[in-house]
């Protein structure tokens, strides 16, 4: 019996290594075709006041989720960032015959949850309580009462954890992030602060919710033991009075990301670790064709514990326990940004592995290994949500709200499965841009400027607050009694006192200098009120500026460009010789922004905002009253460049003191002026400023 059992046994056994020995392991199998993924159907209807309804049936649980959602489009909230959000917690605290008390008795008593937000409400509760769970829900969000002493519960509790977060790094990081990706001038970029949440009151929040919380930008999820028809009856009955009404679309400018990389810096002194983050907004809209293979060339990046970031940062390395990028699509903007935490000592070095890795990306292609075990991880992750039945519901809201083919999600692993290697390094160069970052970092200044400044172009860093509003970490207190008045007073007195001034009716300045190597010459004649004729002389280019005071020109590289109405505006308000005295007339307003050390010495900053709207900073030396530094922020079509210009070596000319020289800054180029000569009251003719 024995043996007779034991001969097949053997047979297996040679079979079976018969088997294994025609398998060649050196080459990987070829990848199958995409897995079919049968998704959960689901039913749809609206109501005659616009609200959408999708409906999930789920009989394995005896329970039913109703997911509301406002689908408006963003709002700015300025100086009272956080209403919108105190709104949506108003819901919840009272209706005109409910209060607080009585919903929180009612929900306990039937074992459900109800939550509210800004843009929506959810709740859930066993198949046996939908009734009553809904005649909650629709009081909430059809009559809600809003309260004096409620809010001001909710705004106690918004500053207690403005406060906690003050503390916390990772919090400070994605603020400032929202800040300066988007601008304090978006909704996507403003934040709560206390004096914010200070400002709110009820009128605010009422008037939000009479103006958003529509039915007809609305839709409701509805998924768990229920059928279309019962979910129709229902929804007719507690909805169908939601009153409709025309409801705003607010549009903003689409931000870009920085013409150069630009190092932005939250200098905290506690800090033992950098909280760094490398950035930018995108153009990404949830309906492009670019979200599918962009999320596979992310997940390679940085999305996933194997990417190349993580690997680098974390395993070959040691900088950090985690480290990884994420690329986001938006109806409205979207963002890609890289994210770690690492020792101060490390800080530099992380940054330039980032950008390291940033750039392979884009000059090398992925392998078709690489490729596939990205695809099969991402159709894993793909498949496992989908045992949430509460996916198939959000899956038909985003078709509904985006736009989405109505396959898009049925051949979501086919479309991923056929993403190639040529369309990963198309998306990356569209989407990977390695110049063009804001890199930003929470940590301890001391320990790590000196490494960040090699990063920025001009080797410049820019200093945020917690909050993302920009400082000058150098401004000191300004000293009681000292106005913008004074300082410009002392200033005039400095150079000669304004009898002294107001004598010169013309001047002459001829200066030299170099730049990369060139030698320059400069010529500027000015004559008052307002005239100007310039000569810059490179020798392989010349430029001239000519304005008479009404109208001007700029001509060189043999091309001629007219002044346009702003800069003629601009121009009367520098072009003149007394600027300091005619202020009013010309329109120029003068704030004391601070003080700052200029080269060494103490000195109070005066921002001059023309009638434009353009600004210059100016920095007068606290003890001896001369101007010290000029800053502009110039316009031009290749972007904003901002050019500092440094004045030293006053020297008296006819009673009147001007500077020798002179330092100009723009970019990462340096030009030193020394002033050859100085010539007034020459009597300067006015056909020297003609335009012709």
């Amino acid at each position: 019996m024995k043996n007779r059992i034991s001969i097949p046994i053997v047979l297996l056994l040679f079979i079976t290594g018969l088997s294994f020995a025609q398998i060649d392991r050196s080459v990987r199998p070829k990848a199958g075709p995409a897995p079919e993924i049968k998704l959960g159907k689901y039913d749809s209807f609206s109501l005659k006041n616009g609200l959408k309804v999708f409906v999930v049936e789920n009989h394995k649980l005896p329970r039913v989720a109703f997911d509301l959602v406002v689908d408006r489009t963003p709002i700015l909230k300025g100086d009272s960032a956080g209403y919108t959000e105190a709104a949506g917690e108003l819901l919840r605290t009272g209706t005109k015959t409910r209060n607080k008390d009585k919903i929180d008795e009612e929900i306990d008593f039937i074992g459900a949850s109800l939550s509210t937000s800004s843009t929506g409400v959810y709740a859930v509760s066993l198949k046996k309580h939908v009734n009553k769970l809904l005649d909650i829900m629709s009081d909430v969000v059809i009559n809600p009462l809003f309260k004096q002493d409620e809010l001001d519960k909710i705004k106690k509790q918004m500053l207690s954890s403005l406060a906690a977060a003050k503390d916390d790094p990772n919090a400070i990081s994605g603020r400032v992030r929202n800040a300066l990706f988007y601008g304090k001038d978006h909704p996507y970029g403003e934040s709560m602060t206390e004096e914010s949440v200070n400002k709110i009151n009820l009128e605010m929040c009422k008037n939000y919710y009479e103006t958003y919380f529509r039915p007809n930008i609305s839709y409701l999820a509805i998924v768990g033991d229920i059928n279309k028809a019962e979910a129709q009856k229902l929804v007719e009955k507690y909805f169908g009075k939601w009153k409709k009404g025309d409801v705003p679309v607010n549009t903003f400018p689409t931000p870009k990301p920085p013409l150069v990389n630009k190092v932005e810096l939250v200098d905290r002194a506690n800090s033992v670790q950098s909280v760094i983050t490398i950035g930018y907004p995108i153009e990404l809209p949830k309906a492009s064709e670019d979200v599918i293979p962009a999320s596979v060339m992310n997940t390679i990046l940085g999305g996933s514990f194997l990417s190349r970031i993580n690997n680098n940062l974390r395993e070959k390395h040691g900088y950090t326990y985690g480290a990884g990028s994420s690329i986001n699509s938006d109806k409205y903007v979207g963002s890609f940004y890289v994210s770690t935490k690492v020792r101060n000592v490390v800080t530099d070095s992380a940054i330039t592995e980032i950008f390291n890795e940033l750039r392979k990306m884009r000059n090398t292609k992925v392998t078709e290994d690489e490729l596939q075990t990205t695809k099969n991880y991402m159709t894993g992750s793909f498949a496992r949500s989908l045992e949430n039945p509460q996916t198939i519901a959000n899956f038909a809201i985003n078709i509904a709200r985006y736009n989405l083919p109505p396959d898009y999600y049925k051949n979501y692993l086919k479309n991923l499965n056929s993403v190639t290697v040529d369309q990963i390094s198309s998306v990356t160069e569209k989407y990977i841009k390695p110049s063009n970052c804001n890199i930003i970092v929470v940590g301890k200044g001391d320990e790590i400027t000196n490494g960040l400044k090699k990063f920025s172009l001009s080797g410049k860093i820019d200093y945020y607050d917690i909050y993302g509003n920009k400082y000058d970490p150098s401004l000191s207190k300004i000293p009681e009694g000292v106005t913008a008045e004074t300082v410009l007073n002392k200033y005039i007195e400095a150079i000669g006192g304004k009898e002294n001034v107001l004598k010169v009716n013309d001047k002459t300045t001829k200066l030299s200098g170099s730049v990369q190597g060139m030698n320059l010459t400069l010529t500027i004649y000015q004559k008052e009120p307002n005239k100007l004729y310039q000569v810059l002389d490179a020798g392989v280019f010349k430029q001239e500026t000519i304005f008479n005071g009404e109208k001007g020109k700029i001509t060189g590289m043999g091309q001629m460009t007219e002044m346009s109405p702003e800069q003629v505006e601009k121009m009367k308000a520098e072009s003149s010789l007394h600027w300091f005295l005619d202020l009013d007339k010309m329109g120029v307003k003068k704030d004391l922004a601070g003080m700052e050390t200029i080269n060494g010495k103490n000195a109070y900053k005066i921002t001059f905002t023309m009638p434009d709207g353009g600004k210059i900073v100016r920095d007068f030396d606290a003890e001896s009253g001369y101007l010290l530094r000029e800053v502009n922020t110039m316009d031009t079509p290749q972007g904003s460049f901002t050019q500092t210009l440094d004045f030293g070596d006053y020297r008296d000319v006819q009673g009147v003191k001007y500077p020798f020289k002179l330092t100009q800054n723009v970019g990462p180029n340096t030009i030193d002026l020394t002033v050859n000569s100085i010539e007034i009251n020459t009597g300067l003719k006015d056909d020297l400023f003609e335009v012709k």
